[in-house]
């Protein structure tokens, strides 16, 4: 069977992690690793070292890999200003691409990047991993089955992301407005930003987000998050996070009329009422009394594959061989909340209605990147990312 032949640009933490980790260990069943680019030639040189019995090309120009003829598809792993610009090119010359997250720094040019796939017959895909979950996959059908009745309430707590500040000095373009765009929101909570709105079934209709920027560390964005959601029924929601916390959580709960789901510690746990507390409201005798709950620790398939099912899926589905699990057009909606958030944050909470204004956005996001400080980092290391996404696995 004809395989899959993978180009990955960018090679610093999570390229080097595909190449070695992923293609290097075979763990891609119907793809192999045909050609590296990165800028850098110490990373270039590092990656190298690692997978010596790879036919591999490297490049240190990507439009040169993209023109080669040696690739069928490209995994985006570069600073996130730079997503946009590179998954069009890879389109625009029918190569499929996996962007890794997020899908840009601002809903106006990952909106144009959209277009663009939608005129390509290439395909594109978002490294959403943790949408791979089985809790998380579970709870999602949970959901849109009505098994919580109407949805009341969200709570994330997501602040297991303890970084020092050896971690943002590993770069110079970490953690700065010109570099990076932005801090936890756009580096270590794209997933969970969009798997809380994959999981409820839709965006909240507006946002305050509470920012502190360099609260914990020696850096101009935001380290510390409280944003509080409220969705077109009514219902509310909060999510919290932060890279200056431990030991830190991961707990999320949803709350519905007719129970609760919880996911914590791996355990995906379903509160289920009796009857539905609107029904049970309006019939009840006792003015106390509350439905029985039935505590359930729910079954789910086990399968948690991450990264390397994502990759998988994305070279299978182009053989034909199963259905694509991710559109990368849906990256658009974790960005729309981050920035919603981003932006009520720079104006001191305040709340701002979903979508965002783009052109507002981008205005004082511009305002911020013009002031943005420069920093020395060093850009030739490369850290093992194994265990920090915040997930499962």
């Amino acid at each position: 069977m004809k395989k899959v032949r993978f180009g990955i640009i960018g090679v610093g933490n999570q390229g080097s992690n595909y190449a070695v980790k992923k293609f290097g260990e075979g763990k891609i069943t119907n793809g192999v690793l045909s050609a590296v680019c990165d800028i850098n030639p110490i990373k270039i040189e590092a990656v190298k070292s690692q997978i010596p019995t790879l036919d591999v090309t490297y490049f240190d120009n990507y439009i040169e890999m993209l023109d080669s003829g040696l690739v069928d598809a490209v995994i985006v792993a570069v600073p996130h200003y730079d997503h946009p610009r590179m998954v069009m090119d890879c389109l625009q010359r029918g190569i499929s691409v996996i962007c890794e997250k997020p899908a840009g720094v601002y809903t106006k040019q990952v909106r144009e990047m959209n277009e663009v796939a939608k005129k390509s017959h290439a395909h594109f895909g978002m490294m959403f991993n943790q949408r791979t979950n089985c809790v998380y996959r579970k709870m999602k059908d949970m959901i849109a089955n009505g098994d919580i009745g109407e949805l009341q309430r969200v709570n994330w707590i997501i602040t297991n992301w303890y970084r020092t500040q050896e971690y943002y000095d590993s770069g110079s373009w970490r953690a700065t407005w010109a570099g990076e765009g932005g801090g936890v929101l756009i580096n270590q909570c794209p997933h969970q930003i969009d798997l809380v709105q994959w999981i409820v079934g839709e965006l909240p209709v507006s946002v305050n987000g509470f920012c502190q920027y360099g609260r914990w560390h020696d850096i101009e964005v935001e380290d510390e998050v409280t944003a509080y959601f409220r969705y077109k029924n009514g219902a509310t929601g909060v999510f919290i996070t932060t890279t200056g916390e431990a030991p830190g959580t991961n707990r999320l709960e949803i709350s519905g009329t007719r129970g609760k789901l919880l996911v914590e510690n791996d355990k995906l746990t379903f509160y289920r009422n009796a009857a539905d507390t609107q029904e049970w409201s309006k019939t009840a005798t006792e003015g106390f009394k509350k439905p029985d709950v039935e505590i359930i620790e729910v079954e789910t398939d086990g399968q948690n594959p991450q990264h390397t099912g994502i990759i998988n899926n994305f070279a299978n589905a182009l053989l034909g061989l199963e259905e694509f699990f991710v559109d990368g057009t849906e990256g658009i909606r974790g960005v729309e909340l981050m920035n919603a958030i981003e932006l009520s944050g720079w104006r001191g909470g305040e709340a701002v209605a979903i979508p965002v204004n783009e052109e507002e956005y981008l205005g004082e996001l511009n305002a911020h990147r013009a002031v943005s400080r420069l920093k020395v980092g060093n850009d030739n290391a490369v850290a093992d990312t194994a265990g920090t996404f915040g997930g499962s696995k």
